[in-house]
């Protein structure tokens, strides 16, 4: 089988064509014509695993037919996340657009499926946890917002082109090469972690390892066609649970400091409406309050029904593994 990975410079694109490359997949990824040129350490790194580049931008659908040609899956990895300054209108040209003009391009190529990789953050403030793919959709940022039009425009493009089209909805993902919880597990291991709040929120992870084999079951298993999915572990702890693990793995006390989450999030109101008109990253934003006020937790029944999806990797070995891995880059 012929499958394209975009996003595949990124960590979780990146898991997911080394993994299946060692399954005997013919792996292109599909990388912005300035980063390949530039030859960047993860083109380089792609290259070595067997993978081949091949020019293509989200940005810019003329060069998505090319990209595409001569594939059978297509996995959707490719987003823009949360930056500062950015314009709405760049988020969902990215993250919305773009997914449409991506399946129109792989219905044109033959292309028999595309796997589109959205998050579980489309269903914001989970009120009455756990959460299925069947939950209200609850956006909180822009980033968010476009990812829930994106989806639309996915199944908007599916029932156009009569391409197979499946949305993975992923949960946190942690595993060595990430770096999005490296303040959590740096903090907590270093014991200067601030808790605001009371810690009892659910806060859902999946392993890297896992979510890329769901992945894989999204683009091969028959009855996920036209099917959404939310990819995320076995095991949902609350945040001082996941605080504790980190904790003991590396042989400190669990995090005891803890303040009212409301003053921040002010604070973070304000911070945005000064910065924001600037461009400047500011240096609390609300949605890093959120982390400590939003419960995260998700029901995985249905991919494991549908799917056979089967996440094996514990909290506490992933746990173990990320923090081993910190440690070797030196950021512990």
């Amino acid at each position: 089988m012929r499958v394209l990975v975009t996003g595949a410079t990124g960590f979780t694109g990146g898991h997911l064509a080394r993994a299946l490359t060692t399954r005997g997949y013919h792996v292109s990824a599909m990388v912005r014509p300035s980063t390949h040129s530039a030859r960047s350490r993860q083109a380089t790194d792609l290259e070595r695993n067997g993978i081949a580049i091949v020019d293509g931008d989200l940005a810019d659908p003329r060069s998505l037919p090319a990209a595409v040609a001569g594939i059978d899956v297509v996995y959707n990895i490719a987003a823009l996340y949360r930056q500062a300054g950015l314009p709405d209108s760049v988020y969902h040209q990215v993250n919305a657009t773009a997914v449409g003009q991506l399946i129109d391009a792989a219905a044109a190529a033959g292309v028999r499926r595309v796997v589109h990789c959205s998050t579980v953050g489309v269903h914001g403030d989970v009120e009455h946890p756990p959460a299925n793919e069947d939950a209200p959709l609850n956006p909180g940022d822009v980033y968010q917002v476009s990812k829930v039009e994106g989806e639309r425009i996915a199944r908007e493009a599916a029932a156009r082109t009569g391409v197979e089209v499946v949305i993975a909805r992923p949960s946190g993902i942690y595993g060595p090469g990430d770096r999005r919880l490296l303040k959590l597990f740096r903090g907590v291991a270093r014991r200067r972690f601030l808790v605001l709040g009371d810690g009892k929120i659910f806060y859902h992870l999946t392993y890297i390892d896992d979510l890329v084999e769901g992945f894989r079951l999204c683009g091969e298993a028959p009855a996920a066609a036209g099917r959404t999915y939310i990819l995320a572990g076995a095991e949902v702890p609350t945040l001082n649970e996941l605080m504790s693990l980190i904790a003991e793995d590396a042989r400190v006390p669990p995090p005891s400091l803890r303040l009212p989450a409301w003053p921040f999030w002010l604070a973070g109101a304000a911070c945005e409406a000064v910065c924001a008109p600037f461009g400047i990253e500011p240096p609390l934003y609300r949605r890093r309050v959120d982390f400590f006020t939003k419960s995260r937790a998700f029901d995985i029944s249905r991919a494991r029904t549908e799917l056979g999806y089967a996440p094996s990797v514990t909290l506490r070995d992933g746990i173990h593994r990320t923090l081993a891995w910190y440690r070797e880059q030196g950021w512990l």
